[in-house]
């Protein structure tokens, strides 16, 4: 009851973005992106706080980068690349990252065990919803209501935008729901379902 409580909510207070680009034009499009995300999607080694969209929801890639156009989310280093896309290959581009496959996350197995428990069942106590409500028991995101794949992330890169989020330099989330609940979440916590979350695959 209490999850689907939270896909509710989710589905009331989500923004869809109308998917359908061109992958081949994206591919032509995406070597501005490969520096940071790689020419398979995965990221680069170099960076684990540099997202992989590798199999990423069009949708979601498309309201992301569209709020990065509009300064709705702020990234220094996206600030200056996006720059450089104009609006009519973003669905290019999100249908392209959409259609590679997403390599194994890497993480640490004592962390991810602790993890487990929030990732599937919050924590009531804080106002914690469990995140597979909104992204599936399996990390793989709802991608009709543009909520993102998450299993196989870098591990740092979800524990940055936990923290962004619970900090509220990240605010592009729809109802601040991902910041609500991100405030109930101590630095152990993010980084144990961080861990878990890069676990799946």
């Amino acid at each position: 009851m209490k999850i689907l409580a939270v896909v509710l909510l989710c589905l009331s207070i989500s923004g869809l973005a109308i998917a359908g680009g061109d992958p081949v034009a994206g591919k032509a499009t995406s070597i501005i992106c490969i520096g940071c995300h790689g020419s398979d999607g995965n990221g680069t080694s170099g960076n684990p706080t540099y997202p992989k969209l590798a199999a990423q929801g069009e949708g979601y890639i498309i309201k992301q980068l569209t709020d990065f156009k509009t300064h709705a989310r702020r990234e220094q280093h996206m600030d200056s690349m996006v720059e450089a896309i104009d609006g009519k290959d973003i669905p290019n581009l999100a249908a392209y990252f959409s259609s590679l496959s997403r390599s194994a996350g890497a993480s640490d197995k004592d962390k991810a065990k602790k993890g487990q428990t929030i990732f599937h069942n919050g924590i009531d106590a804080r106002g914690v919803s469990a995140c597979e409500g909104c992204h599936g028991a399996d990390g793989k995101g709802n991608p009709a209501v543009n909520f993102p794949s998450l299993a196989g992330q870098h591990a740092d890169y979800l524990i940055k935008i936990l923290k962004d989020f619970r900090s509220g330099e990240r605010h592009n989330d729809m109802g601040g729901m991902m910041r609500n609940i991100a405030k109930g979440l101590r630095d152990e916590e993010i980084e144990a379902v961080a861990n878990y979350i890069a676990s799946l695959n």
